[in-house]
């Protein structure tokens, strides 16, 4: 699979022909929005065995083959050059498939009122052949240990016919706010805690849940230890089912982080407990915040590997988001950005008539435009260089896998990235 960021000047055509494809095999991979329209700076997956890398100055056999994980020798061969003869700048060189990685992956899908959208049971359902879990969000726990449950309509169905582990997300959410005080209650009173544990087996077994998962955020700082206390509790509950648990943490760096979100979170314990945690490493750029990238790869590491000296890789899954904001600038404390798929975002690009730039420090597409009042706007958001930065740093730290927060958001590119990198487990 090759990534290609188009040129001025390109067409689909020109495109097509340079790697001996067709356009409507790039157009119906891409599911593109704009094929009349190219935005300069777009990028695209171009479907085909292996992939090309032009030769940038300074760069060898040896360099190139440590960037892609090929023996330089094995380049040569397959080029048809020497190993010691000079390259020159734009040369372009085939370099094959590489063998794939098993990992795991999660997809939220979060049903608003009373029923699932169309749109959005058909978005899981073309999401599901990719995926490990699948994760409604979700059943609000109440202070008296009953649940509130969400409309799930077919997803569990779905989840069935692509051997989709279908993940219960509980969480301590009042009035769509997460509640400190519910989870008081919840870790601290036993018989309700009985009784919601309860609760969470009969809801499960009724629903086909194989996996428990806790998003329990912003709770006190001096329930850390009793959230400890009831994550084995819960997990010795739902192991003699034979079924995992696992729990969504907030993006730490350090064991002693202060914060509302951070204290009560603690990566040693969950490493221990729970089979595996999301690691919720997105939302630096937020909707109620200044314009940056939603998870800027640089962030994601340093998160990432203070999670690695507290608990395995193999216990890790990395939160990726699926979708960007368009912000109006400038930005005024208060305003609310507007959320955008990778595709709305390309079609507003291209509406404006700009290019779309890459930051390489955050590994992110963003652009600014003027609207037709006259205002500015920037919009970041995620392309596939973005998501194959973050797959190349799945691979280099081992991680389990990755977690989409959330379907609904239009992102082709990704899902054929997936199958591109790797073999995706199937558990149920």
């Amino acid at each position: 699979m090759q990534i290609h960021v188009v040129q001025r000047n390109e067409s689909l055509t020109t495109i097509a022909r340079a790697y001996q494809t067709t356009v409507n095999d790039i157009v119906e991979a891409n599911d593109i929005p704009n094929p009349n329209n190219l935005v300069v700076g777009q990028a695209m997956v171009i479907p085909i065995v292996g992939s090309f890398y032009y030769v940038q100055s300074g760069d060898s056999l040896w360099s190139i083959s440590q960037k892609v994980g090929i023996p330089y020798q094995q380049l040569a061969e397959i080029n048809q050059l020497q190993t010691n003869q000079p390259l020159r700048v734009g040369l372009r060189l085939y370099i094959p498939q590489r063998p794939k990685t098993r990992a795991e992956f999660n997809a939220y899908v979060e049903p608003r009122g009373t029923t699932v959208a169309p749109a959005l049971e058909e978005s899981a359902r073309e999401a599901a052949p990719y995926l490990t879990y699948l994760a409604p969000f979700s059943f609000h726990a109440l202070r008296d240990g009953s649940l509130r449950e969400p409309p799930l309509n077919n997803l569990p169905a779905i989840a069935r016919a692509n051997q989709n582990t279908l993940m219960m997300v509980v969480d301590n959410q009042e009035e769509d706010q997460f509640s400190d005080e519910l989870g008081r209650i919840l870790l601290n009173d036993i018989t309700i805690q009985d009784r919601f544990l309860n609760n969470i087996v009969t809801t499960a077994k009724k629903y086909g849940f194989k996996d428990i998962h806790f998003d329990f955020e912003f709770l006190r700082p001096a329930d850390r230890e009793a959230y400890n206390t009831f994550l084995r509790k819960a997990k010795a509950r739902f192991q003699a089912e034979g079924w995992l648990m696992s729990t969504a943490l907030a993006p730490k760096t350090s064991a002693t982080q202060k914060g509302e979100w951070y204290e009560a979170h603690d990566y040693r314990a969950h490493g221990e407990i729970a089979d595996f945690v999301v690691i919720m490493t997105y939302e630096w750029g937020y909707s109620g915040g200044p314009a940056m990238a939603v998870s800027p790869i640089d962030q994601v590491r340093r998160v990432v590997e203070y999670a690695l000296t507290e608990m395995p890789a193999n216990k890790i899954m990395m939160g990726q988001n699926l979708y960007g904001y368009d912000w109006t600038l400038p930005f005024v404390q208060g305003s609310v950005a507007k959320a955008v798929s990778p595709q709305q975002a390309i079609e507003i690009a291209a509406a404006n008539n700009v290019a779309i730039q890459y930051n390489t420090k955050a590994q992110a597409p963003f652009f600014t435009y003027t609207d037709a009042e006259g205002k500015q706007h920037e919009v970041w958001f995620e392309d596939a260089r973005s998501i194959q930065a973050k797959f190349n740093l799945v691979k280099e730290l081992n991680l389990r896998g990755m977690s989409y927060w959330k379907l609904g958001l239009a992102f082709p590119q990704n899902w054929l990235l997936i199958v591109d990198n790797f073999d995706v487990v199937k558990r149920s």
